[in-house]
C-alpha cells in the first residue's frame, strides 16, 4: 500500500520513494510513497516527474488503478524495475493552483449550506475555475451577486483550514459530514479524512488544500445556470 505523503502535506513539492510494483498494462509503477494525488472528487490528477537511472521522465498523470496509486508514464519511457529508488517533483504551479481552487470550492459549499441549506449535487475543477452544482429551486442575478460577496468575505476572514483521519464510526457522528445530495463514500472505506474550515464548512475530503482561506485569492462567479427541477449550477474563477 502506497503512503499518501499528500493526505498530511500537501505542500511537500518533492519526494525520494522505491517502486514497489510495475503496472505494465497501463505502463506505470507503484511506489512505497508518493505526494501524487491520483485524482477523485472533482480534483483532478497530479503532474510531474520522477527522476531514475540518471534520467527524468514525465509523469503522464497519476491514476488510482485497483486500490492503487499508479505513475503513469508515456509508451516509449522504458519501465525501471522493481526495488529502483525514485526522486519524485510535482508540477508545483498546478498543484497550488488546484489547491485554491479545491478550498474556493468548500468555501462556496459551506457559504452555500450555512445560508441556504442547500446540498451539492455535483461539481467539478480545474486549476483555477470549476463549477458545482446545488438543490436550488431557482437561482437569479441577485443571489448570486449575494453569493459572490458573501464567498469573498470568508476568504478575507483568513480562515485556518485543517484535515485529520477519523475512523469512519467516529466520522459519521459528525453532523452534516457529508454534504453531497448521496453519500459517495463506499461502506468498505473505514478511515474517513476530514477537511476543516474553521467556522464555516466541515466535510470528508480526500483532496488537496491551502492552510488558510486567504491564500484562495479573489472568487468570481462567471456564470450560472439550471441544470433541471432542483439543481442549479454555478461556474466560478480564482483570480491569479
Amino acid at each position: 500500500m502506497t503512503k499518501a505523503i499528500y493526505h498530511n502535506d500537501s505542500y511537500q513539492k518533492e519526494f525520494n520513494a522505491t517502486i514497489i510494483a510495475a503496472d505494465e498494462e497501463n505502463h506505470g509503477v507503484v511506489l512505497d510513497q508518493t505526494i501524487f494525488f491520483p485524482g477523485g472528487g472533482g480534483q483532478p490528477a497530479d503532474f510531474g516527474t520522477l527522476t531514475f537511472d540518471g534520467q527524468t521522465y514525465p509523469i503522464k498523470r497519476a491514476k488510482k488503478i485497483k486500490g492503487e496509486t499508479c505513475h503513469l508514464f508515456e509508451k516509449d519511457i522504458p519501465l525501471p524495475d522493481v526495488g529502483t529508488p525514485v526522486h519524485g517533483e510535482l508540477d508545483w504551479e498546478r498543484r497550488y493552483q488546484l489547491m485554491r481552487t479545491h478550498t474556493a470550492m468548500h468555501v462556496l459549499c459551506g457559504v452555500i449550506f450555512r445560508d441556504y441549506g442547500a446540498s451539492v449535487t455535483g461539481g467539478n475543477m480545474e486549476p483555477l475555475k470549476g463549477r458545482m452544482d446545488f438543490e436550488f429551486a431557482a437561482m437569479h442575478k441577485e443571489l448570486v451577486e449575494e453569493i459572490e460577496a458573501a464567498i469573498n468575505a470568508e476568504v478575507a476572514n483568513a480562515r485556518p483550514v485543517s484535515w485529520r483521519i477519523l475512523p469512519r464510526e467516529e466520522a459519521f457522528q459528525i453532523p452534516d459530514l457529508i454534504r453531497t445530495k448521496i453519500n459517495l463514500l463506499p461502506k468498505f472505506i473505514q478511515e474517513i479524512r476530514i477537511v476543516e474550515i474553521e467556522g464555516l464548512d466541515l466535510q470528508a475530503d480526500g483532496g488537496t488544500h491551502v492552510k488558510n482561506t486567504s491564500e484562495v485569492g479573489h472568487i468570481r462567479v462567471v456564470d450560472y445556470k439550471s441544470k433541471g427541477k432542483d439543481n442549479k449550477r454555478i461556474y466560478v474563477e480564482i483570480e491569479n
